[in-house]
């Protein structure tokens, strides 16, 4: 069944779980869980890394003796209930991280639940000849430790679980701290499927209080089979240095191509479009624009069209100043710009109050001239703010492209008709997602073809991942025998 809260009941669970993080009311405890949050026990969330461990590897025993028809039976039922809550998940969402669109988020969550790959994705091969059979499956690694975002909490979560459920695998939760309350939301939402499917109760777990020391707890724990990680540079590398088969999923700052052949109209309204989706959150997002001189104004007249606000340099270099900010490294002394996690995810309009401009809610993306070495161009901002650099040719446009992807061959985008110019960008780029006259979002299946995911794995190369990216190959081989021709 659906849990149909009111608003402010969901502000009372935020509330209630911020009180609680800072010491202010006890855990309610069951024997599956060690945290309640507003009278409502979360299945599957523990006060101790290695209780959730222990649960998870329970989990994987259960659905390790299951049938593949039974996993896709508990994957069903996981979908129901994230197309039913769909809303209640965005808004816990918003109200708890600050980030996004109720709107957005919520039709990411209906993305996630038709069109994650469950298990068909799980195919074996064969392989005859004069010297018999071999058969190749994709089997389980056991228990999948996996770190999550705040930008897609419960997104990630049940994208991820779907996955790596249907691969017969036990997952364990560390979820970002700023995002618990709607992560283990999730958590929850994904054993009361299991539970109503006849899976086991608890076939993913989390913690009350995830911390940097619960994630290295994961880390080592040698039931661990797979890392998976879905967040920064930093907690990417983390995980790649842990000596163990990891999955990462990093950073990206997406450019956008548009040349003289485009439909310039198009492009404007898809780039806005794209920009905009949840407020930027996306590591997929247009994040930085690279126009040919001879269409920008007309380009720039089309992302007006469809809610831009136009600032002018000046007013860039302040917000810059408010977006970013410095920090210095206290072991090296070296001072560098990281975004201001306060801006992040923020509407348009109450970042340019920031900056003394008064606009209404039309206005739902931010964009300014600027040159090449700005600060918006060159940090990944997550925010719905896009610089427009005007080149005058394909090969600046590609060259200055490429470099301000920074080689996390994450995303890109072009708008074009010429195939040359959209093949020379490509494989220049190379990036694990290029989606072309189209709004970012295409390349994740909205508006596209193709499955979704939330968990992109540029850095160690899975791409878009799904169900048999959770999977290691067994061999079986029959010699000699069981040819029939």
């Amino acid at each position: 069944m659906a849990i149909n809260w009111t608003d402010v009941q969901i502000e009372q669970i935020v509330a209630s779980v911020m009180s609680q993080l800072k010491g202010e009311s006890p855990a309610i405890k069951d024997e599956y869980n060690g945290a309640g949050y507003n009278g409502k026990k979360y299945i599957g969330v523990f006060e101790d890394m290695k209780d959730a461990i222990d649960a998870a590897e329970s989990g994987y025993k259960a659905i390790r003796a299951m049938s593949l028809e039974e996993r896709e039976k508990i994957i069903a039922v996981i979908r129901e209930l994230c197309r039913k809550e769909a809303p209640t998940m965005a808004r816990l969402g918003v109200d708890e991280t600050k980030m996004g669109r109720v709107d957005h988020k919520t039709a990411k969550h209906m993305l996630v639940a038709d069109k994650t790959p469950g298990t068909a994705d799980i195919v074996a091969q064969v392989k005859t000849g004069d010297y018999g059979l071999t058969l190749t499956e994709m089997a389980p690694f056991g228990v999948v430790g996996s770190i999550t975002p705040s930008t897609n909490p419960s997104e990630t979560v049940i994208c991820n679980s779907i996955g790596m459920i249907a691969a017969g695998n036990g997952v364990v939760f560390n979820p970002h701290p700023n995002a618990i309350a709607t992560s283990n939301y999730a958590i929850d939402l994904v054993n009361r499927a299991s539970a109503m499917a006849g899976g086991p109760r608890v076939l993913v777990s989390s913690v009350v209080k995830p911390t940097l020391d619960s994630a290295n707890v994961m880390y080592k724990d040698p039931r661990i089979k797979l890392l998976v990680c879905t967040g920064g540079p930093g907690v990417v590398k983390s995980v790649l240095s842990s000596g163990k088969k990891a999955i990462g999923a990093g950073a990206g700052n997406p450019p956008v191509i548009v040349d003289d052949t485009a439909d310039i109209r198009k492009a404007g309204k898809d780039i806005i479009d794209g920009c905009t989706f949840d407020n930027n959150l996306p590591c997929i997002a247009e994040k930085e624009v690279f126009a040919f001189a001879s269409i920008a104004d007309e380009l720039i007249d089309a992302m007006r069209a469809n809610g831009a606000y136009l600032i002018s340099r000046s007013d860039a270099d302040t917000l810059a100043r408010v977006v970013l900010v410095e920090k210095t490294n206290p072991k090296t002394g070296i001072s560098s710009k990281i975004v201001n996690r306060d801006c992040v995810g923020r509407d348009a309009k109450v970042l340019l109050e920031k900056i003394g401009i008064s606009v209404g809610d039309e206005v739902r993306c931010i964009i300014c001239e600027t040159d090449f070495e700005h600060d918006f161009v060159q940090h990944e901002l997550m925010m719905p703010i896009l610089p427009i650099v005007r080149v005058k040719d394909i090969d600046q446009a590609i060259d200055l492209a490429v470099r301000a992807e920074h080689g996390n061959r994450h995303t890109a985008h072009m708008h074009s008709k010429n195939i040359d110019n959209l093949t020379r960008f490509a494989r220049a780029v190379e990036t694990t997602i290029f989606v072309k006259n189209a709004p970012s979002y295409a390349g994740i299946g909205f508006g596209g073809e193709g499955h979704t995911t939330f968990t992109i794995a540029g850095p160690t190369g899975e791409g878009i991942t799904s169900a048999k990216s959770f999977t290691r190959l067994r061999r079986c081989v029959l010699a000699e025998s069981f040819r029939i021709i």
